[in-house]
């Protein structure tokens, strides 16, 4: 299966999940529809799908079965559009522009939009909670793949990155410790966690040679994606990209570029590339799914 072809799969069942909602006053328990369709606003405007996707092609080079992944690849995905949500926020990165069309609280307003990445990230725990009871055989294995998930995106994972990112962008700090420590959470471990929840799931533990091995391409993945997404702030498409673009410079941010250059930031991709590639080796041709997506990061212009 392709890339797309997952994408399609989760994005069924996300609109499964978050179905359009008529105004009226909710029933107990019940979403209300205007957070509802706060929620699914975001959700539901495109993307490549790229980390559920993660999660399902590794449950299936590792032989899980898809229905027990599927919720937790949606909730993953949830987890990721309410931090694009708070990322856009005036007080975080002020975007207006989101996947080509205005951002979250520009269409429902800063409350509204606070709500509605509270909601999903909420939501997605309950969902992962779900499937957990759902397969009771598999409790163990479910709960290690919430964790590994949760971390990702918490304090010690995304917000801690975010929250770095941040401090280094107000207090005009340029430090490569600092920008690696960035990188790694803010990015690699959102892009790790799918990989490590499915070997969860497959039984792997945390510790084990697959798991490791997997650890090992996500973080490089994910440091390469934040590498290419430094050089298309540069040198990309606003119109191809569906986002404003040289913001970076902009705001002051830490980047690849600014501490590299762009030659420098460029190289840098190559490397990352190689290593992840190299990880993949334990795997055989079982990781063609993964191979190439590597080649389509290194490429990619939106």
């Amino acid at each position: 299966m392709t890339l797309k072809d997952y994408a399609a799969l989760i994005d069924a069942r996300l609109a499964e999940l978050l179905p359009e909602a008529e105004k009226k006053i909710p029933d107990t328990d019940e979403i209300p529809w205007l957070l509802e369709n706060a929620m699914r606003y975001s959700v539901m405007a495109g993307g490549k799908r790229l980390r559920p996707a993660m999660l399902l092609a590794c449950a299936d080079m590792l032989g899980v079965n898809r229905a027990e992944a599927l919720l937790d690849a949606c909730a993953l995905e949830m987890i990721h559009t309410y931090s694009l949500i708070h990322d856009d926020l005036p007080g975080m990165d002020n975007d207006t522009l989101r996947r080509g069309r205005p951002t979250n609280h520009v269409v429902f307003g800063e409350g509204q939009a606070i709500l509605a990445g509270d909601g999903l990230l909420s939501y997605a725990m309950e969902l992962m909670l779900q499937n957990a009871m759902a397969y009771p055989e598999h409790s163990a294995r479910h709960i290690l793949a919430m964790n590994d998930i949760m971390a990702g995106a918490g304090v010690g994972g995304m917000v801690g990155g975010q929250c770095m990112d941040l401090y280094c962008e107000r207090e005009h700090i340029s430090d490569e410790r600092l920008l690696s420590y960035i990188h790694v959470n803010k990015t690699s471990r959102m892009l790790t966690s799918p990989l490590r929840a499915a070997a969860a799931l497959a039984g792997f533990a945390p510790d084990s040679p697959e798991t490791t091995a997997l650890t090992v391409y996500g973080v490089k993945f994910g440091l390469l994606f934040q590498a290419v997404d430094d050089i298309l702030d540069v040198v990309g498409d606003e119109k191809t990209l569906g986002k404003s673009i040289g913001k970076d410079a902009e705001e002051g941010k830490l980047t690849y570029v600014t501490l590299y250059g762009l030659e420098g930031a460029c190289k840098r991709a190559d490397a990352l590339a190689a290593e992840a590639r190299d990880s993949l080796a334990i795997f055989g041709d079982r990781a063609a799914f993964f191979v190439k997506l590597l080649d389509d990061m290194t490429h990619r212009v939106a």
